[in-house]
């Protein structure tokens, strides 16, 4: 029988709400400071988020510091940090110690991360970060596109995952270049799940294509964020994970 694909939510955009009103207050939670991510991800964790994914970017631009060292106290899922793969974020995710990093580019123009970490390119630098988390007992996955040298250089550095970059995918929804798209991220997850790799996706999963991006095979977890805080706008953050969760697992 097949495993269910579970549900990593990212509660990134929900301190984006926050940082919109509060930011560069003394204290990122408490009094008027609102929404609270941390208090986002435990209502998403009741309703059965199989773990929480957020970004420390270097600018600060929604996570803060202390979003994460609270998270990591409070939340009893896995903890997913996404970070890029500086000293910074490093000596930050061995203290934290989450259940995971996600090494992910960064560029300081994007609204949100676009496009996969260049493991090949930055081969050295990645390598490093896969030792030092290893060292600390910490997973790493990372974030690329379903290249084949992508896939291969991850493996040959011994990240655990690779999540594959589902935004090609979901900017060609309802395209010609839809099903081909498509493909090339079941071709990919083929390839990383027979190096050895578990298998995840993420970026611009919706409530509609997710009926497409379940096809692909061999996936362990999904990371969906912006469209289920969306969705919580209107049914709040339980009801948009359950929704969410019923459509992964038809």
């Amino acid at each position: 029988m097949k495993s269910p694909i579970l549900l990593g939510v990212n509660i990134d955009h929900s301190a984006t709400v926050r940082q919109a009103r509060y930011r560069g207050q003394p204290s990122a939670r408490g009094g008027m400071v609102e929404p609270d991510p941390v208090a986002v991800a435990l209502e998403a964790q009741r309703s059965g988020a199989d773990a929480i994914t957020m970004h420390l970017r270097e600018d600060r631009r929604h996570i803060v510091d202390s979003d994460v060292y609270r998270m990591k106290e409070f939340i009893q899922v896995p903890l997913n940090l996404e970070m890029a793969a500086t000293e910074e974020m490093t000596k930050i995710a061995a203290e934290v110690r989450p259940a995971t990093v996600l090494l992910v580019p960064e560029g300081r123009t994007e609204v949100t991360t676009e496009g996969g970490l260049d493991v090949v390119a930055h081969r050295a630098r990645v390598a490093d970060v896969i030792a030092a988390m290893k060292e600390a007992g910490i997973a790493v996955s990372l974030f690329i596109d379903a290249q084949s040298e992508q896939i291969d250089a991850s493996a040959e550095l011994g990240a655990q995952y690779v999540e594959l970059h589902t935004g090609n995918f979901a900017h060609a929804w309802d395209s010609p270049e839809l099903e081909a798209e498509l493909n090339v991220l079941k071709e990919g997850a083929v390839r990383a799940h027979e190096a050895g790799l578990k298998v995840n996706a993420g970026h611009g999963i919706n409530y509609t294509n997710i009926r497409r991006a379940r096809e692909i095979p061999w996936l362990h977890e999904m990371n969906i964020g912006h469209s289920i805080i969306s969705r919580a706008l209107f049914t709040g953050i339980g009801a948009a994970v359950r929704e969410m969760k019923a459509l992964m697992n038809p």
